[in-house]
C-alpha cells in the first residue's frame, strides 16, 4: 500500500513538471513595445500607435527586485494600474532583477527553512496576483530581466530554472532578456530571448560614441549570433538619453539609420530576429521622435 501511494505521488509530481506551455511564444511575425513606466496609462498618441503598428503584445515592467541588506531580495517600484489593460493586446509581465540579488547567500537564506517558499515562487505568485487584482486576463508569459555576468551566470540560471518550472506547472512560459555581451555565454535556460540592443555602449565613452547604440559596439558580437542556441526576438531602442555630466547637460537619442543598420545586420545572420520586433519603450515623446513611415521600417518583418 505504501509503495503504490510513492508510486502515485511520483507520477503526479512528474505529470505537473512536465505541464507546457500552452502555446509557443514565437509563432508568426509579431510587433510588440517595452512599457517601462512606474503607472500603466495610456494617452490617445500610444493608443493610436499601438493600432497603427499593429502591436500585438505588451512586455509590461511589473516591479523590480533589489536586495535588501536584512530582509534580502525584495519586490521594489511596482507598477500601479491607473488604464486598463487593451482586451486586444497580449501583456507579457516582466521582472528586472538587479544582478547582486544572484550572490549565493542571499537565494539560499530563502531555503534555509523548509517552510520558506523560494524567490522564484514568491516572483511567479506575485505576477499572478497582480494579474487577478487588475484582471489582466490572457497571460501566457512571463519575463525576467537580469544583466547577469560570467560570474554569476551559473546561479542566475539555476535561478532561472526554478521560474522556468514555476511558470510552466501554471501553464506560461519563459522569456528572458539577452544584452550583447551576454551571447558569448551559453544560452539560459528559457522559451526564448530578446536581444537587447540598445545601452550597448559605455556611457563613460559618450564623448566617442552613442552609449544608446553604436554599430561598433555591435559588430564584435555578431559572431556569436548564428551559433546561440535559444530562439530571440530582437528590441531596439527609440528612448532619448539624458545625464549631467560635471555640470554638463548631455543628450543622446539613437539615430534612425543606426537603427536600420544594426537590424540590417543582425537578421542577416539569425533570421529568427525578425520574427519579433520591439521598441523600448511605450512613450508619447519617443513616439513623436520618429516619423510613421519610420515606425514602419523598424516594424518591418
Amino acid at each position: 500500500m505504501k509503495k503504490a501511494l510513492l508510486c502515485l505521488i511520483a507520477c503526479v509530481l512528474c505529470c505537473a513538471s512536465c505541464v507546457q506551455p500552452s502555446s509557443s511564444p514565437i509563432t508568426e511575425p509579431m510587433n510588440a513595445v517595452y512599457y517601462w513606466r512606474t503607472v500603466f496609462t495610456l494617452d490617445s498618441t500610444e493608443q493610436a500607435f499601438l493600432v497603427s503598428n499593429n502591436i500585438r503584445r505588451i512586455y509590461c515592467r511589473y516591479f523590480d527586485v533589489v536586495l535588501d541588506a536584512e530582509q534580502g531580495p525584495m519586490p521594489n517600484a511596482t507598477i500601479s494600474f491607473a488604464s486598463e489593460m487593451p482586451d486586444s493586446i497580449e501583456i507579457v509581465p516582466t521582472v528586472f532583477i538587479m544582478n547582486d540579488c544572484m550572490q549565493e547567500a542571499q537565494l539560499e537564506r530563502t531555503r534555509k527553512n523548509s517552510n520558506e517558499v523560494g524567490l522564484a515562487r514568491l516572483i511567479v505568485e506575485r505576477i499572478l496576483q497582480m494579474n487577478e487584482t487588475h484582471d489582466i486576463l490572457h497571460v501566457r508569459e512571463l519575463q525576467i530581466d537580469c544583466d547577469y555576468t560570467a560570474r554569476n551566470r551559473t546561479l542566475y540560471y539555476r535561478f532561472l530554472d526554478e521560474v522556468r518550472r514555476e511558470a510552466r506547472q501554471r501553464g506560461l512560459a519563459l522569456s528572458v532578456t539577452i544584452r550583447l555581451h551576454q551571447l558569448s555565454m551559453p544560452a539560459p535556460p528559457a522559451d526564448y530571448g530578446v536581444l537587447m540592443l540598445y545601452n550597448t555602449g559605455d556611457p563613460a565613452r559618450y564623448a566617442e560614441r552613442n552609449p544608446i547604440l553604436d554599430i561598433r559596439d555591435v559588430q564584435p558580437y555578431l559572431r556569436y549570433l548564428r551559433g546561440y542556441a535559444l530562439p530571440m526576438g530582437a528590441a531596439y531602442p527609440v528612448f532619448l538619453w539624458q545625464r549631467d555630466i560635471h555640470g554638463a547637460f548631455i543628450e543622446h537619442v539613437a539615430e534612425y539609420d543606426d537603427i536600420l543598420r544594426t537590424k540590417q545586420l543582425v537578421e542577416a545572420e539569425r533570421s529568427d530576429l525578425r520574427q519579433l520586433i520591439l521598441t523600448y519603450h511605450l512613450d508619447t515623446e519617443n513616439i513623436k521622435r520618429y516619423t510613421p513611415t519610420q515606425y514602419e521600417t523598424i516594424y518591418h518583418h
